[in-house]
């Protein structure tokens, strides 16, 4: 069975907001499938962090619906979102600074699985969440920097920090919102690759906002684009990337200069 012959993961039909007389996410349909790396990209102001925040809970739509597996998750929050199985990384990220990287990842570890924070615990669970922590550390690159407070880390370190959080939450949909923003030219390129293993999983669903093509050609399978707050375009990156309404829409030019 392809990959679009199946089921969606996750579905957006008809997802509306209204901020009094502006419409910011207006009527926007679009399915999802597992083993796809979707880019969503348009010029500020499109409607694709809104997008999101309707997707993950943040904000309520005023109309529409968010399906998971088929599951109306409308009128769920965050949280019982992130339950669910919806894993989201923000623009500014969104870590304890004051804990250790260990801690951090520790606390994802317990929250999964609920385990709670008792003192009858025995030592066996507090060293496998120990252990488990530690392994997805050292699938972002930062088993050596546990201890670590997670205010001494560097952004990019912090960025992966956080996918090692949305790893141990063991989610079916990452959404990732401009990883690369504020990244150092060197720490960009190991970023993409976590990412990229991500989407290599076949199993997940990975949603990406970014406004830099590069980023979006080399990682891409789909691309959806929003302008002011509607869906222009969806589709293989090459074909999207090359139509004269994304032109126009996004990179600022006429369909003739395009």
């Amino acid at each position: 069975m392809s990959v679009q012959a199946a089921a969606p993961v996750l579905e957006t039909r008809e997802l509306t907001i209204r901020f009094g007389g502006h419409v910011a996410v207006d009527s926007v349909s679009c399915a999802f499938h597992a083993g796809t790396l979707t880019a969503i990209v348009g010029p500020n102001g499109a409607g694709k962090t809104t997008w999101f925040n309707l997707i993950s809970g943040q904000l309520r739509a005023s109309a529409g619906k968010v399906l998971l597996r088929g599951e109306d998750i409308t009128g769920l929050g965050p949280a019982a979102r992130a339950d669910k199985g919806l894993g989201r990384a923000f623009q500014l990220t969104n870590l304890f600074p004051n804990l250790s990287v260990q801690e951090n990842v520790r606390l994802a570890v317990a929250s999964r699985h609920r385990i709670g924070h008792v003192f009858w615990q025995t030592a066996a669970r507090r060293r496998d969440i120990a252990e488990a922590a530690t392994g997805y550390l050292a699938q972002v690159n930062l088993a050596g920097r546990a201890d670590a407070a997670v205010a001494s880390l560097s952004h990019g370190d912090q960025r992966k920090l956080e996918v090692a959080l949305m790893l141990a939450l063991e989610p079916e949909v990452f959404m990732f919102d401009e990883p690369t923003a504020g990244m150092s030219v060197d720490e960009v390129p190991v970023i993409l690759e976590l990412i990229a293993e991500i989407k290599r999983r076949q199993d997940k669903v990975v949603l990406l906002v970014e406004h830099k093509m590069d980023v979006v050609r080399s990682l891409a399978d789909r691309i959806v684009v929003l302008h002011n707050g509607q869906l222009v375009a969806d589709g293989e990156p090459a074909l999207v990337i090359a139509s004269p309404i994304v032109q126009e829409a996004y990179l600022g030019a006429t369909p003739a200069a395009a």
